[in-house]
C-alpha cells in the first residue's frame, strides 16, 4: 500500500469516527424523545434503516448488487444490529453519553483483536497485550458501587454487540466466498434491516407512540451517520489492518463522544474522564510500544 492510499485510508477512518461520536448523541435524542423500550429499539433501527438506505444508494449511484453469501451476512449483522441497538437505548437510560461510548468502543476494539488472534492468525504483540491490561483498569474504574447491577446486562450487551460489528466485517472479508462492494454490501444490510424491522413492529404490541420533528431527526442523524460511517470503515478495511483501523476509531470515538457530553445534561465525571483517558492511552500503546511478536495461534 502507497502512501497516498493510507493516507486516504486514514482520511476515511476519521471522517467515521467523527460520524460515530455523534452517532451516540443521536441514539440518545431517539430515547429522550421516543422510548427505550423493546418495540422502540426497532422503530428507531427501521427510521434509521430507511435512511441510511436512501442515502447508501446516492452513494452507490442507485445500483443493486447481491450474492447470496453478502445476503447471509447482511442477516447476520442485522440482528447483531438490532440487539446492540436495543441495549444501546437501555443503557443510555442507565448512565450518560461518556460512559456509554466508554463500552460501546472498547468492545468495538477488543473482540475483533481477540476474533483476529483466535481464528485469523494475528500476532499476539507487546503493544496489544498492554492495550488490553490498560483497558481492563479503565472498565473497573467504571464499575459503581452503589450496589445498582439492573443495567450490567445492557452494558455488556453494548460492549459485545458493537464489537460484533467488527467481528462480522472481518468474516466478510476473510471467507472465500463471492463479495459485493463495500456500498452494496451496506445497501444490502440497511434493506434487510428495514425488512426485519418493519415486521416486528408490526408484530410486537406496544403503546402508540407520536413520532414528532425530533424523533424523525434523531432516526435520520443516527441512521445516516451509522452507515455511511460502517461503510468508510469497509472500505478502509481493505487497505489497512485492522490492528491499525479499530484502536484509530476507537481512541477517536471516544474523544468525540466526550467532548459532546460536555453539551448534555449528564456530564461525565472525574472518575469517569480518567477512565476514557486510560482507554486512549491503552489505544496509543498500540501505536507506540514494539510490534514483535510473541506467538501466534495457528489451527492447522
Amino acid at each position: 500500500m502507497n502512501y497516498m492510499n493510507e493516507l486516504i485510508s486514514y482520511g476515511l477512518l476519521t471522517t467515521s469516527t467523527v460520524m460515530f461520536g455523534f452517532m451516540f448523541f443521536f441514539k440518545d435524542i431517539f430515547r429522550k424523545n421516543y422510548g427505550s423500550g423493546f418495540r422502540d429499539s426497532f422503530v428507531a433501527s427501521l427510521g434509521g434503516g430507511i435512511f441510511g438506505f436512501i442515502v447508501l444508494a446516492l452513494i452507490n449511484g442507485l445500483s443493486f448488487e447481491f450474492s447470496l453469501f453478502a445476503f447471509i451476512m447482511a442477516i447476520i449483522s442485522t440482528i447483531n444490529g438490532l440487539l446492540f441497538t436495543f441495549c444501546s437505548l437501555k443503557a443510555l437510560s442507565k448512565i450518560n453519553l461518556s460512559l456509554y461510548s466508554l463500552f460501546s468502543m472498547l468492545g468495538g476494539m477488543a473482540l475483533p483483536f481477540l476474533s483476529g488472534i483466535l481464528f485469523h492468525e494475528e500476532s499476539v504483540t507487546i503493544s496489544k497485550c498492554a492495550c488490553f491490561v490498560i483497558i481492563t483498569l479503565a472498565l473497573c474504574l467504571t464499575v459503581k458501587k452503589d450496589g445498582s447491577s439492573g443495567g450490567a446486562f445492557y452494558y455488556a450487551g453494548v460492549f459485545v454487540f458493537n464489537g460484533m460489528s467488527g467481528v462480522i466485517s472481518k468474516i466478510y472479508y476473510a471467507l472465500p466466498f463471492e463479495r459485493i462492494s463495500a456500498a452494496g454490501y451496506s445497501m444490502l444490510t440497511s434493506l434487510v434491516t428495514i425488512t426485519v424491522s418493519l415486521l416486528f413492529v408490526l408484530i410486537i404490541k406496544g403503546e402508540k407512540k407520536k413520532i414528532n420533528a425530533a424523533t424523525v431527526f434523531a432516526m435520520a442523524g443516527s441512521g445516516s451517520l451509522s452507515r455511511v460511517g460502517n461503510w468508510l470503515l469497509l472500505v478502509a478495511l481493505a487497505e489497512l489492518p485492522a490492528s491499525a483501523q479499530y484502536p484509530f476509531v476507537t481512541g477517536g470515538t471516544i474523544i468525540v463522544s466526550t467532548i459532546i457530553s460536555f453539551f448534555g445534561k449528564n456530564k461525565p465525571t472525574k472518575k469517569e474522564l480518567i477512565a476514557v483517558i486510560l482507554a486512549f492511552i491503552g489505544v496509543l500503546t498500540l501505536v507506540l510500544l514494539p510490534s514483535e511478536e510473541i506467538f501466534k495461534i495457528t489451527w492447522r
